[in-house]
C-alpha cells in the first residue's frame, strides 16, 4: 500500500542550503582574494540579482508585471545623493535612500494596485516617467545633466571598491533571505492564489490588496537599494541613465531566463545575463541582438525558463518556499 506525506525539506534542500551558506561566507572574503576588475564584476552581478529577485518576487508570486521598477531604482540612486548631500554618512545614505524608495511606493500604491493586467503594467511605465521628470526639474543635483556622488572621494579607490562590494553582498543576502521569509510565510502562500484567480481567493478570505501591497512595497524597497548601490560603484547620477525602462527590462530577461515563479530561477537568469554583457556587452548593437534572440530562443524551447525547466523534469528545488506531496510507497 501507499502513504503520503507533507514535506518542504528533503535531503537535498538542506545540502543546498548548507552550501548555499558557505558560499556566502566565502564571497565575504573574496576582495581579500581576487584583484579589483574581479571585483567589480562581482559587485555587478549582485545588483542584478537584487533586480531579479524583486521583479520575480512581484511578477513571478504577486502576479503584478510591471515595467516601472525603473522608477525606485531611479529614486534610490536620487535619494542618496540627496542625503549625502546634507550631511548623512554615506554608506548610511544607501540604506536610508533604499527605505526612502520604499517609502515613496506607499502613496503610489494607492493608485497603481488598483489597475489590472496590462493596464498596471502601463500604470507603472506612466509613474516612473513622472518620477523621473520631476528629478529632470530638480537642479539640485544638476537636472538633466546630473551630478555624483562626491562623499565617496573620502575613500582611496581600492577601499571604496571593497566597501562597495560587502556593501552590495550584504544587502544581497538580506534581501534574498526577507524575499525567502516572505514566500515561506503566510502572506506568501497566499500569492500564487491571488496571481492565478485574485477573486477565487478573495472568496476564500486573502486579504488580496493587502497582500500585494506588502509586496510591491517591499520590491520597491529592494530596487531601491540596487539603485543606490549602483551609485556607489559607478559614482555617477545621470537621471535619463537611472530611470531608464532598460532596467526592468533587464529585469524581465533575466526572470523570463531563469524561471518565473521560482525562487532559484532569478539567480540563475542573472547569472546568465552578466555572462552574456561581460563577453558580448561591448559589441554595440550586436549585444541587443544577442539578448533578443536569447530571449527569443527561451520563450520558444524554454518557455519555464532554465530552472523552471529543471523542477518540472526532476522536481528539483534547493530552495523550497511550499510544500509538496511525497508518496511513500510500503509494501
Amino acid at each position: 500500500m501507499s502513504s503520503y506525506r507533507v514535506e518542504r525539506w528533503d535531503r537535498v534542500s538542506v545540502a543546498a542550503t548548507a552550501a548555499l551558506c558557505a558560499v556566502v561566507v566565502a564571497l565575504a572574503f573574496v576582495p581579500l582574494v581576487i584583484g579589483a576588475n574581479g571585483v567589480d564584476k562581482l559587485t555587478t552581478l549582485l545588483v542584478y540579482l537584487i533586480l531579479a529577485v524583486m521583479w520575480n518576487a512581484l511578477a513571478g508570486y504577486a502576479g503584478l508585471v510591471s515595467v516601472g521598477q525603473q522608477a525606485f531604482f531611479g529614486l534610490g540612486a536620487y535619494f542618496a545623493i540627496q542625503l549625502s548631500n546634507h550631511g548623512v554618512g554615506v554608506y548610511l545614505s544607501l540604506l536610508l535612500a533604499s527605505l526612502l524608495a520604499g517609502l515613496v511606493s506607499v502613496p503610489t500604491s494607492l493608485f497603481v494596485l488598483r489597475l489590472r493586467a496590462g493596464v498596471f503594467a502601463i500604470g507603472t511605465w506612466v509613474v516612473a516617467e513622472a518620477f523621473h521628470l520631476l528629478v529632470n526639474l530638480d537642479h539640485s543635483v544638476g537636472g538633466v545633466t546630473g551630478t555624483s556622488l562626491t562623499a565617496l572621494n573620502a575613500f582611496s579607490a581600492g577601499d571604496r571598491r571593497d566597501y562597495n562590494y560587502w556593501a552590495t553582498l550584504g544587502a544581497a543576502v538580506v534581501l534574498l533571505a526577507l524575499t525567502f521569509s516572505l514566500l515561506r510565510s503566510r502572506t506568501g502562500a497566499s500569492l500564487p492564489a491571488i496571481r492565478d484567480d485574485e477573486d477565487a481567493a478573495a472568496s476564500v478570505g486573502v486579504r488580496v490588496l493587502a497582500t500585494r501591497w506588502v509586496v510591491y512595497v517591499f520590491a520597491a524597497i529592494g530596487c531601491g537599494a540596487a539603485g543606490a548601490l549602483w551609485l556607489a560603484t559607478s559614482i555617477t547620477f545621470q537621471p535619463n541613465s537611472y530611470f531608464s525602462v532598460q532596467w526592468t527590462a533587464y529585469m524581465i530577461f533575466m526572470v523570463l531566463v531563469g524561471g518565473l515563479g521560482t525562487f532559484e530561477g532569478p539567480i540563475v537568469g542573472a547569472i546568465v545575463f552578466f555572462l552574456i554583457q561581460d563577453r558580448f556587452g561591448d559589441q554595440g548593437v550586436w549585444y541587443l541582438v544577442g539578448l533578443g534572440g536569447a530571449a527569443i530562443f527561451f520563450a520558444l524551447f524554454l518557455g519555464r525558463g532554465v530552472w523552471g525547466s529543471v523542477v518540472d523534469r526532476f522536481g528539483l528545488k534547493l530552495l523550497p518556499v511550499g510544500y509538496r506531496l511525497r508518496r511513500d510507497e510500503r509494501t
